[in-house]
């Protein structure tokens, strides 16, 4: 009785099924059906069977341990590495860093019981599953570009929090760009693409979120072009911006943020990154590490960007333009500044004519007519009122404002032995001073 509390639940079948078979109550195929083996394997153990009954069915590598167990030296250093380095990853990357960094030889698996048994992983209860329309990937490399910007403490509390701009391919998941900034802003994606293009070309369209630097989200809007200054740019550049409605219809760019604030956050916590001047230095490689492990192979082999025309001057294009008209003066206001313009042609030729303001992502401010610059002046610089800034740059405004006043100077004290310390007012002037 004691045999057969030790047996399993699969032996017990078998006992039960080869003892109706010796009996003659059943045919060997039927007993290969019930236990899912085959008829060469039913009689092998029939034979065990009748020669050592019901205890030969058990198996004998039972209380033994496994052929294909972790060496003891092998696991307590994996295990050392995990409480010491690699305590809040995941078991694939905690693995993968133990396979390339450490030359361990062991599973996937077996990592993940080893960060379970340490108190390290704690396995996740499966989601329920959320069916959204499934969309077809584009064919090629280049015609469909997601972009997202993704706030996060990317440095942890080795720096401050900023912005990571990404670029994902739709056809391939492959990383394309990214990018380290304060927030996102129109000059911050304005940098991003243009290192995009001078490194892969213009894809055929970019795939973006409702934010206002792609999109005039107030309705009825009665002033301006009708589009942002990102917009028109793109349009300049024969780049079709589109804008998704919800989350998920940009799922792959989501999911690549994701990774990155995983993934990204500890290599760079491994390699000691702590600003953002470092960390685009450091993204190049990390990009191509992403992309051999999680790309895609496209359907098609075509590449569907096309090349920058010597017409398409980025340092033009990728810049904040707005149109002003001039004053019988000859002046302008740009951003509560008021500019003149120096011209040796009669003053009436500009007067109500109308110029383009340029300005690019250093500040420098270029007014241009017909295409062709004009010289100005800075005349006067108006009492600064209110500034409207939308709700993703306030951290940055705010952290602007107290490094300047960090950086005020502070007020002027004499040294000892400045003439002001050996200035003394004598009894009588001071008494002539005195209220009567």
């Amino acid at each position: 009785m004691s045999d057969l509390l030790q047996m399993s639940r699969q032996e017990l079948d078998r006992v039960q099924v080869l003892r109706h078979l010796d009996e003659g109550k059943i045919k060997a195929r039927h007993a290969a059906d019930q236990l899912n083996l085959s008829i060469r394997q039913i009689k092998r153990l029939l034979k065990t069977f009748r020669r050592e009954g019901a205890l030969g069915l058990i198996s004998k590598k039972r209380g033994r341990p496994s052929n294909h167990q972790l060496d003891a030296q092998t696991q307590h250093r994996a295990l050392e590495l995990l409480q010491t380095r690699y305590s809040d990853f995941g078991p694939t990357f905690a693995h993968e860093k133990l396979t390339e960094v450490h030359h361990l030889t062991l599973g996937r698996e077996t990592v993940r019981g080893l960060l379970t048994v340490a108190g390290l992983w704690r396995p996740r209860r499966a989601k329920k599953p959320v069916i959204h329309p499934l969309r077809e990937r584009r064919a090629r490399v280049g015609e469909l570009i997601q972009i997202d910007g993704s706030p996060y403490a990317w440095f942890e509390d080795r720096a401050p929090a900023c912005v990571l701009l990404v670029f994902v391919d739709d056809a391939t998941s492959q990383l394309m760009e990214l990018f380290f900034t304060d927030a996102e802003t129109t000059f911050s994606y304005f940098e991003a693409t243009e290192h995009y293009l001078q490194r892969h070309g213009k894809p055929q369209a970019l795939y973006s979120d409702k934010l206002s630097v792609f999109r005039i989200n107030l309705p009825n809007a009665l002033s301006g072009q009708g589009t942002t200054q990102f917009g028109r740019a793109m349009k300049q550049l024969d780049i079709e911006l589109l804008c998704a409605n919800t989350p998920q219809a940009k799922g792959r760019v989501e999911r690549a943020n994701a990774i990155l604030q995983d993934r990204l956050v500890k290599e760079m916590r491994l390699r000691g990154i702590s600003s953002l001047a470092a960390g685009n230095a450091y993204l190049p490689e990390f990009v191509a590490d992403y992309n051999a492990r999680f790309g895609v192979v496209p359907r098609e082999s075509a590449d569907a960007h096309r090349p920058l025309l010597a017409s398409e001057d980025l340092a033009r294009i990728l810049t904040v333009q707005e149109m002003r008209v001039l004053s019988k003066n000859l002046t302008l206001n740009y951003q509560n500044v008021i500019y003149q313009i120096q011209t040796s042609r009669p003053t009436y030729a500009l007067r109500k004519a109308t110029v383009i303001v340029r300005e690019n992502r250093r500040g420098e401010i270029a007014i241009e007519y017909k295409g062709k610059p004009l010289a100005y002046t800075v005349y006067h610089r108006q009492v600064r009122q209110a500034e409207v800034i939308s709700s993703k740059q306030i951290a940055m405004k705010i952290d602007g404002l107290q490094d300047g006043a960090k950086k005020r100077p502070s007020p002027y004290i004499p040294p000892a032995d400045h003439p002001w310390r050996r200035f003394k007012l004598s009894k009588k002037t001071s008494q002539s001073s005195s209220p009567r």
